[in-house]
């Protein structure tokens, strides 16, 4: 199983593993930047299936935009949203069969907001997925930026997230699985 490619992260082989995207779900990429997982989850839930990809920034959503139309994919919905604040994301409540938060808190003020809007767009049983850098490693944002995976469960926890396992993902970074 090859999660990573040249040590970084496979987006389409640890989405196809963590069997969270099928036909028709809707998922949210909330920091999607330029749409590393955005793009293949909107693979994956085709047919029927949509991806709202959130950012707070105008060039990341122009880049899923343009690369997701020269791939064809036009199943992904890019809004501008702050997902610090409340209904940040624009999306319904309990509208969203899974939510993946990759690469993203370490950039973020008010984490426990975050997963309040998680827990208001996901629907019961729906699964939220977590992958960060690991605090340990000499490359991406700065160490004391970098998020541990027991401060993002503890974050979960009390945001009444139930925890499912941990992900592999890559040498680099962590994941998570909790359900609602």
């Amino acid at each position: 199983m090859e999660l990573s490619h040249g040590g970084f992260l496979n987006p389409d082989k640890i989405i196809e593993n963590l069997e969270i995207a099928a036909p028709g779900m809707k998922i949210a990429d909330f920091g999607c930047g330029a749409g590393y997982f955005s793009l293949p989850l909107a693979r994956m839930v085709r047919p029927g299936g949509e991806v709202f990809a959130i950012d707070v920034l105008d060039t990341a959503l122009q880049a899923v935009k343009s690369r997701s139309r020269s791939e064809g994919l036009f199943n992904i919905t890019g809004i501008k949203g702050d997902l610090e604040s409340a209904g940040g994301s624009q999306l319904h409540d309990e509208s969203q069969d899974a939510v993946l938060v990759a690469n993203t808190l370490f950039q973020v003020t008010n984490k426990e907001n975050v997963f309040k809007e998680v827990w208001r767009v996901l629907k019961h049983a729906g699964n939220l997925v977590f992958i960060d850098w690991s605090p340990d490693t000499p490359i991406g944002p700065p160490l004391g930026l970098k998020v541990d995976k027991e401060e993002i469960r503890q974050l979960a926890e009390r945001n009444r997230f139930t925890f499912e396992k941990e992900l592999a993902v890559d040498e680099f970074h962590y994941g998570l699985l909790f359900s609602k």
